[in-house]
């Protein structure tokens, strides 16, 4: 097997491939350009979005060619794979300018550098298609009864599928084609829900171009307990730190199962496969170490390592141990609120730590909630100055894990 892909299939991204010894030997004889595409549906990725770039930087890196495809026109259609539902219709304007800002979260994490990696975007070619044209040269080759055939449609068609979510796989199939006449591109990479929209896209080009080409799809990360990966109480874990705090994200990857951090180390860092394994099997105390190195090196790739510094520093301070506690995340709240009270359940929602006050409640009456080390026990206390430290602030638990200080202004 090609070194590239023997550390792809090492560190945990081979799913399925079109034909793996085939792709083997094109590797072996020069560098193979490869895409992944991503629609800007929203102005900013999240972690999941991220495993086929995590796999983009270790092909590149062993001497394939890379391109990340911003699908600014196929995003005005919107995928169906893995949706129970049709995507909720934005703007070209507003399409363009989650494409920039996804282009530039990229950017920082890859490195385009013109040559062994590199954007392009779709839009370039499918928004001036003509319609007509398109079908009687593209539609021509594509199967009604194959495509439903394929999972992703499917799966929709138990709660109802569009036609205009009906011809994506056309499109991405014809963005395939038009990669490998304009870039030479043999490979397309993805998720293991665009197995469908790959297969599709290596046919087209066989049928109308008579090219080889491979495919090769990625497992849908899933944390050990069979949740998706990345999601968290807030919602999607954002590479966008006005969305998901550098010191939330950094959490996340502290928290993980002891289970996960083998296979989280192997595919959402760099380090070595054999320093990865040997993290991974630490046991009682050490294992948070190994979780603390992970939850490290993920947030310094994605926010760079002064985030990440200060994302670690904080978890000591909230913590228990040597730590900055001003950078614990925080609000500051008028002194007058103190010297009036204010309510615990009010403080924990302005806190962020409960979505409202019946959430906040229970959270109190479970056992869960505390201020500056002391335990909640009365969901009608009153939290005054008496509460607060020598600095004028105080620390609300949530549970174990989560933390926020609060600050009379």
């Amino acid at each position: 097997m090609n070194p590239a892909l023997a550390i792809i299939k090492e560190r945990g991204f081979l799913q399925q491939c079109t034909d793996i010894e085939g792709l083997s030997r094109a590797m072996d004889e020069k560098p193979v350009v490869f895409y992944v595409g991503c629609d800007p549906t929203g102005p900013s990725l999240h972690i999941g979005h991220m495993v086929p770039f995590f796999a983009f930087r270790h092909l590149r890196e062993a001497g394939q060619i890379g391109i990340a495809l911003i699908g600014c026109g196929t995003a005005r259609i919107g995928d169906p794979s893995g949706k129970t539902d049709m995507r909720k219709m934005i703007t070209y304007d507003q399409i363009d300018e989650n494409g920039e800002s996804i282009s530039r979260q990229l950017d920082r994490f890859i490195g385009f550098d013109g040559k062994t990696a590199y954007t392009d975007n779709n839009r370039n070619w499918l928004a001036s298609l003509n319609y007509i044209d398109f079908l009687r040269e593209i539609g021509v080759h594509f199967s009604v009864n194959r495509m439903l055939s394929f999972e992703a449609y499917r799966k929709r068609m138990e709660t109802g599928l569009s036609f205009i979510e009906f011809n994506y796989q056309l499109l991405q199939s014809y963005d395939f084609l038009e990669l490998n006449r304009r870039h030479g591109c043999t490979l397309q990479i993805g998720g293991d829900d665009q197995w469908g929209n790959i297969v599709a896209g290596i046919e087209l080009i066989r049928r109308v171009d008579g090219a080889e080409t491979f495919g090769l799809t990625f497992p849908l990360v899933t944390t050990s307990d069979g949740k998706k990966m990345g999601k968290t109480e807030k919602g999607a874990l954002f590479l966008d730190p006005s969305v998901t705090s550098p010191y939330d994200f950094f959490q996340y990857w502290r928290n993980v199962t002891d289970e996960d951090v083998e296979k989280f180390l192997l595919m959402f860092t760099f380090l070595p496969t054999e320093e990865c394994r040997r993290l991974g099997s630490a046991r009682d105390a050490r294992i948070n170490q190994a979780k603390e190195r992970l939850a490290w090196e993920v947030t310094a790739l994605i926010h760079g390592k002064d985030e990440a510094d200060k994302a670690l520093g904080a978890a000591h301070a909230a913590f228990g141990s040597a730590g900055d506690v001003e950078r614990i995340p925080s609000r500051t709240l008028p002194r007058s609120d103190f010297e009036n009270g204010i309510g615990v359940l009010d403080l924990f929602v302005l806190a962020g730590l409960a979505p409202s006050k019946s959430d906040a409640r229970r959270l109190v009456q479970q056992g869960g909630a505390s201020v500056s080390d002391r335990k909640i026990e009365d969901e009608k206390a009153i939290i005054d100055k008496s509460w607060l430290d020598v600095d004028g602030a105080l620390i609300l638990r949530a549970g174990k894990k989560r933390v926020f200080r609060i600050v009379a202004g």
